[in-house]
């Protein structure tokens, strides 16, 4: 039976699309040897595999087509690493040759024409960039300047958690700790808090943004609003504090991330000049695997208790002393990595890997999640115990490649010295704090530690519980 005209013309469409793309596989692979992978679908590639956990899916998949796979997400030819020899060989060995982004419509929409120091493209810019980071921004000095910061908020987050406990009164602590974050960042870098109800404050700030605001959009749309909506924002923050520096003239004095970025800014010697548009998560995860293990909750409270006791609150200088806390951070974010798979990177060379080719143009990403739980690094992967990092010299600065929260090489977080410290911070004194336990009815096998894949990753059913004061 003969076709419907449209019908005919869509088959046409789907058989070109297909030998088209089944010819430059087979000439790329003529040309290079690449690394093992499915045969990609026509117009969108593999990315029918890949689930509402795209690292759970890719950590399937690298298990029948090894720790380097290549994948096609539509157009876009991508290379996986999984394993920490294929994490070193991409952010180590040649750091160099990966070290530029894809351009994504993240990144065009919601970072000022990826201008940021995630998004930005290697070169004089993203140096630069990296410098301000650790010398300005992140250095020691400033981070140590800001720990009275860092306390205030925490004692006020203690504060509102004390006010809200009672006899099997269940907490969601998720709220908490955002305020705390928020709190923490904002002070931090824009000198003040700026939490905002649904109408716009007094001062004539910008209101607050709403999901629902969004809902009818498509995405690049809703990015578009957003930005639009945090660039306002953003200029009302940069016309207070220009405004502080011209009444204070000579005496002006530095007191956030902001006066540092626009000080720079006026520098006529910067490699790469500074324009005006250039100017949460784990805590949550930590006291979950901790309620599911009473013997670790037991073992990190008794430590505190002899190393703070039950009069003090924990400051940053009692770190040191607290290494089964440290463990216990280090456990955390083995398994569950804020950014399981790190951001992409871009190839600018054409490497070469176990025998297979790289071609430049591909983009990679590392699996850290999949690093996290590899039988061959860890002992019991998928169980929670801190104890395998007591004495170990394994850390998350970006040296060992089985540990890579914060990604390693030129393109790691620059904000690398100042989580821990809030994580930390937070976990210890929520622990010193308080005695927790579940809901009554909820037992430990009940406690879903399912994630979520957003820009973090967050628990998909907030943590709830039940705290007693100490």
């Amino acid at each position: 039976m003969a076709l419907p005209p449209w019908a005919a013309f869509l088959l046409s469409v789907v058989l070109i699309t297909a030998v088209f793309l089944k010819t430059i596989v087979s000439r790329g692979r003529c040309a290079y040897n690449l690394p093992l992978g499915l045969q990609p679908w026509p117009i969108i590639g593999n990315l029918n595999l890949i689930g509402e956990l795209p690292h759970r899916s890719i950590h399937e998949l690298s298990k029948l087509y090894g720790h380097l796979m290549q994948l096609r997400f539509g157009s876009m030819p991508v290379v996986v690493g999984s394993s920490a020899e294929m994490a070193r060989f991409f952010l180590k060995t040649n750091d160099a040759a990966f070290s530029d982004r894809p351009t994504l419509s993240i990144g065009k929409y919601t970072a000022y024409d990826s201008s940021d120091i995630m998004w930005s493209q290697y070169g004089a810019y993203l140096r630069q960039a990296r410098r301000i980071c650790a010398m300005e921004l992140f250095s020691a000095r400033r981070l140590e300047s800001f720990e009275y910061i860092r306390d205030e908020e925490v004692r006020g987050m203690l504060r509102d958690l004390r006010a809200a406990s009672g006899t099997g009164r269940v907490v969601r602590l998720r709220g908490y700790l955002q305020m705390m974050t928020l709190g923490v960042i904002s002070r931090m870098v824009l000198g003040k808090k700026y939490i905002q109800e649904e109408a716009a404050a007094e001062d004539g700030s910008p209101p607050v943004l709403t999901p629902a605001e969004f809902r009818e959009m498509g995405y690049v749309g809703r990015m578009k609003r957003a930005s639009s909506m945090f660039d306002q924002f953003l200029n009302h923050i940069l016309d207070e504090h220009n405004q502080r520096r011209r009444l204070e003239g000579e005496g002006f004095v530095v007191r956030d991330m902001v006066d540092v970025l626009l000080q720079l800014a006026d520098d006529p010697n910067l490699e790469a000049q500074l324009s005006r548009d250039n100017v949460k998560a784990l805590t949550q995860w930590a006291i979950s695997e901790l309620l599911k293990n009473p013997k670790s909750l037991a073992k990190a409270t008794e430590e505190l208790d002899r190393v703070v006791g039950r009069e003090c609150l924990v400051t940053e200088r009692d770190f040191p002393h607290l290494p089964y806390m440290e463990a216990v951070l280090k456990e955390t974010l083995r398994l569950h990595p804020v950014a399981p798979v790190l951001a992409p990177h871009l190839a600018r060379e054409d490497p070469s890997v176990d025998g297979y080719d790289i071609p430049a143009g591909t983009t990679v990403f590392v699996n850290v999640w999949s690093i996290g739980r590899d039988p061959a690094l860890w002992d019991a992967p998928e169980e929670f115990c801190p104890a395998q990092f007591i004495g170990s010299e394994v850390d998350v600065k970006g040296q060992d490649f089985e540990l890579l929260p914060f990604g390693s090489g030129q393109r790691m977080c620059p904000r690398l010295s100042l989580a821990p410290k809030v994580i930390l911070l937070s976990i210890a004194n929520l622990l010193r704090c308080f005695t927790w336990r579940l809901p009554d009815g909820t037992t430990v096998e009940q406690l879903s530690m399912e994630e979520t894949f957003l820009l973090a990753m967050p628990r998909k059913i907030p943590l709830e519980a039940v705290i007693d004061p100490i």
